[in-house]
């Protein structure tokens, strides 16, 4: 809707909520607690559409929209870490389990957490995402510490054993580290792990899964998720630049 009806709506929207900010103060329980879920309502919307809106104009379209697709690729998926900012943005001694935005966690068995997460802006020419994540670590007593992403449903529509899921990541880090990357499969009540190591922890990686060598239950695949793990990250800034996934089915001879 456009022109000037949707000009005027707005306008007394706007005018309602300012209204209501004005009196929240005197509200009674009752009707503040009315208030609040509506706002809470309004909120959700608010922040899906920033959500889209400041990822889209963060890059210039183009490059914004770039995922590389290995020929004959039948999906690819970038996390919205690195699509549009979320809420909060940046955590100080994160405890295990935190969730980032609505896709990411953090995990580790750290017993003190001197760990920070900070989502950033991508600036540079050669950034192709629009943000990054940023892991400063400073001592570290745990054995593991991982960023764990979940992957949409579209991801395991249809995935068989004849698929290849491939993972690359633009990755920064202040001394080098192993990183691994994870991909897990549930399928009934079992769990699938493929676990391949990127060649350095400076640069642009790819890693491929090649889902033949499971026993995956393909008419049972219920969800999957990739771990990204760090191994001896003590006293380190570590930049995840970009991640993306994409899957194709593997030729048949």
């Amino acid at each position: 809707m456009a022109g000037p009806l949707a000009g005027l709506i707005e306008k007394r929207t706007l005018r309602r909520w300012r209204n209501a900010a004005e009196r929240v103060e005197n509200l009674e329980p009752t009707d503040l607690k009315a208030l609040r879920n509506r706002a809470k309502a309004l909120s959700r919307q608010v922040d899906r559409v920033l959500h889209v809106a400041e990822g889209r104009l963060a890059l210039p379209i183009v490059r914004q929209a770039a995922i590389r697709r290995p020929m004959h690729s039948d999906w690819a998926w970038r996390p919205e870490l690195w699509r549009g900012p979320v809420k909060p943005n940046g955590f100080a001694s994160i405890e295990t389990k935190t969730p980032v935005g609505r896709e990411a966690k953090v995990f580790h068995d750290c017993m003190l957490s001197e760990i920070a997460l900070r989502q950033v802006r991508n600036t540079r020419a050669e950034d192709v995402a629009a943000y990054g994540v940023r892991l400063d670590v400073f001592r570290f007593d745990g054995s593991f510490l991982s960023l764990v992403v979940d992957l949409p449903p579209e991801g395991v529509d249809g995935l068989s054993r004849r698929h290849l899921m491939r993972l690359e990541i633009r990755v920064e880090t202040e001394k080098p580290l192993e990183i691994f990357g994870r991909l897990n499969i549930r399928h009934g009540p079992n769990v699938e792990q493929l676990v391949r190591e990127f060649e350095a922890s400076n640069g642009e990686f790819t890693v491929e899964f090649d889902l033949a060598a499971t026993r995956m239950n393909e008419t049972r695949v219920e969800r999957a998720w990739l771990d990204l793990i760090f191994e001896g990250p003590e006293m380190n800034e570590i930049v995840l630049r970009d991640v993306t996934l994409s899957r194709r089915p593997r030729a048949e001879f």
